[in-house]
């Protein structure tokens, strides 16, 4: 790890973690430490469970026993959960527009920090955009809109981010620019990723197979 300033940076333990979608059981039983300000990639075929490993750390998948802590703490009473909401910041795989008119600079505002969300969408080209509904947006662009309000998570106070395929609707440049933003944040960072790039500039790649984890590097 170099030194980035990693003060947000929460730690994430995985100890025994099993996630299934009703019978069928997507995770088995994953040990796993990352430490506080560390960046790893995750990488595996479609299917192997990365998604699903990582929407069990934010509780959006809910058939998971074993013990999931971010900066030491559960998520067993309300209380837990809404201070997890607020500490780990998220990229979705593919960004929804939503059903209901929602504003990219609303997105941006939703962030907890408005004016860092705003200026890392300047940084990033879409600052002009905030007065336009999501769903006019391309997928380039509203990943770019969800990588700038995840800047301003980081900036709320957010010590990790999790972020699935966070390039994967961009061209080249752009990833590499991606790349550049997520992995300069001050905060532990967690990344689902089929970019050879975006992998190379995290610490650790781990590799996913069948619901299994294996160190790559």
């Amino acid at each position: 790890m170099d030194s980035r300033d990693v003060r947000n940076g929460l730690e994430l333990r995985f100890r025994g973690v099993v996630c299934r979608h009703g019978r069928l059981e997507a995770v088995h039983g994953v040990e796993l430490d990352v430490a506080c300000g560390e960046r790893v990639a995750l990488t595996g075929t479609n299917g192997s469970g990365k998604t699903t490993l990582l929407r069990a750390v934010l509780g959006l998948h809910r058939q998971v026993s074993g013990e999931i802590l971010v900066g030491g703490r559960g998520d067993r009473t309300a209380a837990e959960r809404a201070w997890r909401r607020r500490a780990c910041g998220w990229i979705p795989q593919r960004p929804a527009a939503g059903r209901f008119p929602l504003l990219a600079r609303e997105l941006l505002a939703s962030s907890g920090a408005a004016g860092e969300a705003y200026a890392a969408a300047e940084h990033l080209g879409v600052g002009a955009l905030g007065d336009r509904p999501l769903s006019s947006l391309s997928g380039g662009q509203l990943q770019r809109m969800h990588l700038a309000r995840a800047v301003g998570c980081v900036a709320a106070g957010a010590g990790v981010l999790l972020a699935d395929e966070p390039t994967a609707a961009l061209d080249f440049a752009g990833q590499e620019e991606a790349a550049e933003v997520l992995t300069g944040l001050p905060v532990t960072l967690l990344v689902v990723t089929h970019d050879r790039a975006m992998a190379a500039r995290c610490d650790r790649t781990l590799e996913m197979a069948a619901g299994r984890l294996r160190e790559v590097r």
